[in-house]
């Protein structure tokens, strides 16, 4: 579907965030990227949404490439406006693609229903709890069906109780919508019990360390399968080994 090639990103103040990525995503893939603070997580999640362009190598779709809201964002704050309620800020990427609030209406309240947010259409981001002005995020994000959705530490500010929960119900969205989704984190337990291939990342600058093959059974009771335990056990080595290597370098 998407392939970096050999990217590399250095910014003006001269910080060089990415050297020689190379990565393959298919359709339909749930790839976690792990890797410590200032590593170029982010980064890249940028070059693959279109916002920014790399130095050195290409990003392509070999297949049709992505049209007009067929790739969704979240980043790890909500970025809802306060001002308005839940369903305006869904139907937002509607509105500006000219679509009016009557057609819009029936696939807002839609998207809100289908992240357990049924009822609450007029209420505004003062009035939800952190876990909801989130899955707000979320159905704005997946509104338009995107073909792939790049998910930048959604959850990293939530309870662990909130954070569970939203794990579970995004494994539901995703098997729903059909998408790819790319997900950031720097939760080695998150990365194990969500994505189907977890992609190491180095120190600055970002490069691609390792990856491990993450498909076990969905559903809440993964985290207690012995399977999760050794997965979990397994990309903490790697980590450590990666670490190892570069204070080595």
């Amino acid at each position: 579907m998407l392939a970096l090639e050999d990217v590399g990103r250095r910014f003006a103040s001269g910080t060089e965030a990415l050297r020689g990525v190379s990565l393959a995503i298919a359709a339909g893939d749930f790839i976690a990227l792990l890797g410590p603070s200032g590593c170029g997580k982010s980064t890249l999640l940028r070059l693959l949404a279109g916002l920014d362009q790399p130095d050195h190598g290409r990003v392509s779709w070999p297949g049709a490439p992505a049209g007009p809201g067929e790739i969704g964002f979240v980043f790890q704050d909500p970025t809802l406006l306060p001002w308005a309620s839940a369903a305006d800020n869904v139907y937002l990427p509607l509105r500006l693609r000219g679509i009016g609030r009557a057609e819009a209406r029936p696939r807002v309240n839609e998207a809100l229903a289908r992240v357990g947010l049924a009822g609450f259409e007029h209420a505004r981001p003062a009035q939800l709890s952190g876990g909801m002005r989130m899955r707000v995020s979320i159905a704005r994000a997946l509104l338009t069906r995107p073909k792939l959705l790049l998910m930048d530490e959604p959850f990293a500010a939530l309870d662990e109780f909130t954070r569970h929960r939203l794990q579970e119900d995004l494994l539901a969205w995703w098997q729903d919508a059909g998408c790819t989704i790319v997900f950031v984190t720097h939760s080695i337990y998150e990365a194990a019990f969500l994505a189907r291939r977890v992609i190491l990342m180095s120190a600055r600058p970002g490069r691609i360390a390792g990856e491990i093959d993450a498909d076990l059974p969905a559903g809440p009771a993964r985290r207690l399968d012995p399977a999760y335990a050794a997965l979990v056990a397994a990309i903490t080595r790697r980590l450590e080994e990666s670490h190892r290597a570069a204070g080595q370098a």
